[in-house]
């Protein structure tokens, strides 16, 4: 789904910000298409970022926000691939840097959370006044879960207090289950092109110690292998390095 797409529906009620909404919108079969083209523009993005950039600009058009990002988890550690302004990003990594405030705790407890007002909510005071200090007053944090768990939190920023209602908190979580299902398939889908990628660089690597030494291919995997090893090295790192400058790491 294209932006213009998407400032159509909006334009048209489908995505319909304003107070006198009734429910998700007025039309449910025409939010149900909108959320159907979403879905194919997620499984037709050619990665992880390339996804979680048409969630973040999905979210500014069908919610009540002025700004959003995505903080997915990474080795225990959230990262940020998609933020819509330097706002959201410095926000992001100062909660990075703590360890606290909402986005930490909706990514370690696989929960939403939902901050009315900045300037009067006590749970993280650090955290509010900094957020606070960049003009933003209402906050969204709405984890992303899959069978296997938190991949992320899509988090939601309004230059207005008590801008998120129970509307945009119900459009939100749809959103989130789009979003939670397409990242966990990019990433897979990464994992297994970054997979076979080592395969064939290993396989160079080897191709070169078996003709350079004239060792079988079992004797070159463990030369490669002893390497890394010995040199606490990544096995396709100390490939890259053969395939690159025909030597060994030292």
């Amino acid at each position: 789904m294209e932006r213009g797409e998407l400032e159509d529906a909006a334009d048209a009620g489908v995505l319909d910000r304003g107070p006198a909404r009734s429910g998700l919108a007025p039309d449910t079969d025409a939010v149900a298409d909108v959320f159907a083209r979403l879905a194919l523009e997620l499984h037709d993005s050619a990665g992880v970022e390339e996804t979680v950039q048409a969630v973040v600009e999905f979210a500014l058009q069908a919610l009540g926000c002025s700004h959003a990002g995505v903080a997915l988890a990474a080795r225990g550690r959230p990262e940020v691939p998609a933020v819509t302004d330097p706002v959201v990003e410095e926000i992001y990594r100062w909660q990075m840097a703590s360890r606290e405030g909402p986005l930490a705790v909706s990514m370690r407890e696989h929960s939403t959370l939902l901050v009315r007002d900045t300037a009067t909510d006590g749970r993280w005071p650090d955290w509010a006044a900094t957020v606070l200090s960049l003009g933003v007053r209402s906050v969204l944090d709405v984890p992303l879960t899959t069978a296997a768990g938190t991949v992320g939190v899509l988090g939601l920023y309004s230059a207005t207090p008590d801008a998120f209602d129970a509307d945009d908190e119900a459009v939100a979580h749809i959103l989130a289950r789009h979003a939670s299902v397409a990242v966990a398939t990019a990433r897979k889908e990464a994992s297994l092109a970054q997979a076979v990628d080592a395969r064939k660089l290993v396989g160079q690597a080897m191709g070169i110690l078996m003709e350079r030494y004239g060792v079988d291919g079992d004797r070159a995997f463990a030369i490669l292998k002893r390497y890394s090893q010995d040199t606490n090295t990544k096995l396709r790192e100390v490939a890259q390095r053969l395939v690159d400058t025909r030597k060994l790491p030292k």
